[in-house]
């Protein structure tokens, strides 16, 4: 029976990792409106959260926009059907691939850097200084970050939704042979509002997610370097699952018939 064993005690350590995050979670969003505010702090994760994140967020979506036109007009040829070519792509980047590729970029750069940052403060002993000097680490490290991520990633999302648009727009019109202003014209008459605010509160969760998994990681991370470089794996394997996992549960939510 130690096979069951092992199975139970993988189920076990699962439910109490979960368990740990949730806690995590309430505690952050209990501090979240309590003074005091570290503005400073906030406005400079505002910076590594949303601005430094444009060139990633762009040159992916832009890419994947002109490869999804380019694969909808491919199979759309087998039946005739190249002309949903801005419609497909505007509704696949709008509802599915702009969130969701901004959500794992944004893990993959800014979770892994909050994660490493975390865990350095707390190996070189940084935050027990902060806890001398009567600053709550949570209040200091995790709300600034939390919130900055949750502010500024539907912002990111919604460039993302564009620049990818423009990418299925440019490889249509420039190699497929569209009409530009009929392009236009009928990604636009398709898009509705519900599409929108679907991103953009996907964005809003995908963020949070995201900040949240690379300070939980950081403030429980190992000792040395080689809990520093756990934590930042481990972080980037939580966020990426997590945001994945929230997007089918956003679907199923804003789009179930």
């Amino acid at each position: 029976m130690s096979w069951l064993a092992a199975i139970g005690a993988a189920t076990l350590a699962f439910l109490a990792s979960i368990g740990r995050i949730a806690i995590f979670a309430g505690e952050t969003l209990s501090h979240l409106f309590r003074p005091p505010f570290y503005f400073k702090e906030f406005g400079q994760q505002v910076l590594q959260v949303g601005y430094f994140s444009l060139p990633v967020v762009g040159l992916t979506t832009i890419f994947t926009g002109g490869a999804l036109a380019l694969q909808i007009y491919a199979g759309g040829a087998r039946f005739n059907a190249e002309a949903v070519v801005p419609q497909i792509v505007a509704i696949g980047m709008v509802r599915e691939l702009g969130p969701v590729l901004v959500g794992l970029m944004i893990a993959a750069r800014v979770t892994s850097s909050i994660a490493a940052e975390i865990a350095t403060m707390k190996v070189t002993e940084q935050i027990d200084a902060l806890v001398t000097l009567s600053t709550h680490p949570m209040k200091y490290l995790t709300v600034p970050r939390v919130l900055a991520a949750f502010l500024v990633v539907p912002f990111l999302t919604g460039v993302g939704d564009v620049i990818g648009i423009m990418g299925g727009f440019l490889v249509a019109t420039k190699t497929l042979g569209f009409n530009e202003a009929a392009y236009l014209q009928n990604t636009a008459d398709f898009l509705q509002s519900s599409d929108i605010f679907s991103s953009l509160a996907k964005g809003a969760v995908f963020g949070v997610i995201a900040a949240l998994m690379g300070c939980y990681y950081g403030m429980h991370s190992g000792r040395g370097a080689q809990g520093v470089g756990a934590a930042t794996k481990a972080s980037v394997q939580a966020a990426a699952i997590l945001i994945l996992a929230a997007n089918f549960i956003f679907t199923g939510i804003f789009f179930a018939a």
